[in-house]
């Protein structure tokens, strides 16, 4: 009886050390998670202040080209119209050639753009970069573990 009473001490005392190391695995998971919020979350906040200074200069800028452009399109429409300066469809024919070259423009600023956002990652690289380290760290610490396990 004595060495079933042991073995139930065991047992307890077994239990209780893993139960405080799963609970210790746990706090470790959580500032592990917490630590590579933060580092998101610090990235997130330098994009966003830089992005609160450029979208009103932006929007300024933006405003001036389309001024710009409303003006040296109806320059371009009114040399168009002069070359077919005796047709009576001088200003439609030139109205069609003009806006057929800004499409045809805007669809060649189209295909960069495209190539650009699909070149580049549209989630923070550095975060990106410390998940990737701490991927290999954890598949190097688990194949130790393995390694040490008989």
């Amino acid at each position: 009886m004595n060495e079933t009473h042991n073995y139930q001490s065991e047992t307890v005392n077994h239990h209780r050390g893993l139960r405080d190391l799963v609970r210790e695995i746990l706090d470790e998971l959580k500032d592990f998670a917490n630590t590579r919020f933060q580092v998101m979350k610090s990235e997130l906040q330098e994009t966003l202040s830089s992005v609160k200074v450029a979208v009103p200069l932006i929007a300024v800028a933006l405003v001036l080209m389309f001024i710009a452009l409303l003006l040296v399109s109806a320059a371009a429409v009114t040399l168009v119209a002069r070359a077919f300066a005796g047709s009576s469809w001088a200003w439609f024919l030139a109205l069609v050639i003009v806006a057929v070259i800004w499409m045809a423009f805007s669809a060649i600023a189209g295909f960069f753009a495209y190539n650009e956002f699909r070149s580049k990652g549209r989630f923070p690289k550095r975060t990106v970069e410390v998940l990737k380290a701490d991927r290999d760290w954890l598949q190097s610490e688990a194949s130790n573990v393995q390694g040490v396990r008989p």
